[in-house]
């Protein structure tokens, strides 16, 4: 049988999440399993407000810009708290449409500007 959080828990478990990154969080764009990143977006502090009901949570100050600094397909994204710090959240889903993480396009080239249009994390059942 399936585990099922009731909605309190998965509020509690983003609020969580949002405590977590921290101050100087960053959203990773990477190829498939994060085997080269391919941009940066510096987070906003806090990265997101409360979470919804359904323990959905929307990150906060879209769109963004950062310049790529590899070439390659978007294909995973992951939340650090900096830089080259800890894991938050991995194996979020990356797209122009229907994903966790939206961008302007999941070809990537070094040098061009990437936009990020939003980020939404929703916590499993």
């Amino acid at each position: 049988m399936a585990v099922v959080y009731p909605n309190s828990v998965k509020i509690a478990r983003m609020a969580a999440v949002v405590s977590q990154a921290g101050t100087t969080a960053v959203l990773e764009i990477g190829t498939t399993g994060m085997a080269t990143v391919l941009a940066t977006f510096t987070l906003n502090n806090p990265i997101a407000g409360a979470a919804t009901g359904a323990g959905v949570l929307t990150l906060s100050g879209f769109p963004k810009n950062a310049t790529a600094a590899a070439t390659g397909t978007a294909a995973a994204a992951r939340i650090r708290t900096a830089t080259g710090g800890a894991d938050i959240v991995t194996g979020l889903t990356v797209g122009t449409t229907a994903a966790d993480v939206i961008l302007d396009s999941v070809s990537i080239t070094s040098g061009q500007t990437v936009t990020l249009n939003s980020a939404t994390l929703t916590h499993a059942a």
